[in-house]
Formats: C-alpha cells, structure tokens, sequence
C-alpha cells in the first residue's frame, strides 16, 4: 500500500501507519502518539483497547485542527461538525484518563541484564 502524505478524510485502523513518515504531519503525529502512550504509562502497559482509542484521539485532533485552520483562514467552517468531533475527542480523552500514569520500569536488576 502506498505511504499517503496526510491523514484521510475517513477514520481506518491502519491511518496512521499508512502516513508517509518523511512528512511533517506524520512526524508531529506520531510523536503526539508516543506523547500520549508516555502519559498514560508507557505503550507496553496499553491494553488494545487503550492503543485504538489512542489513534481515534489523534484522528478527531487532527480533524479538529483541520476545521480550526479553516475558522481562521475564513474558509467554510461547519461549526456542528467542530462540535461533534470536540465532544468525542473529550470522551476519548476521559475514557483513557486525563491524569498521567507512573511508567512501570523493570527492576534495576534486569535492565543491568537486559543491557549485558
């Protein structure tokens, strides 16, 4: 499957390894997504279901933005549409919590071992 330059207009499992990652969009989006793992414990303390709702967080964020930039550039701006994504994004967001989470880190023991 070709690498695509932006984020697709329709929400798909794969979206965002589908981005070409030579792209500034993909290369903000990507860290948006480590960001988020990190505050909420670190990726390998993510359940599935956790690591999907991650990716339709940034989905709605990026859409939201795009919408933002449209309201300021004085493009069509569909206010309910903002609104709808705004409110889903907000129940994802406290779906996966707003408080960020301790990193579980091995014991110094078995990094030691781990790094031998």
């Amino acid at each position: 499957m070709p690498k695509i330059p932006n984020p697709p207009e329709r929400y798909t499992p794969d979206w965002l390894a589908s981005l070409d990652g030579r792209t500034q969009v993909a290369q903000i989006l990507r860290q948006r997504q480590q960001d988020l793992c990190d505050d909420l414990g670190g990726l390998t303390q993510l359940s599935y279901q956790q690591r999907a709702l991650i990716d339709r967080a940034l989905f709605l964020e990026f859409h939201l933005q795009q919408e933002e930039m449209k309201l300021a550039s004085g493009a069509e701006f569909d206010a309910g549409r903002w609104v709808q994504s705004c409110n889903a994004l907000l129940g994802v967001f406290k779906t996966l919590g707003l408080q960020r989470q301790a990193k579980t880190l091995p014991a110094l023991q078995q990094y030691v071992k781990a790094k031998q």
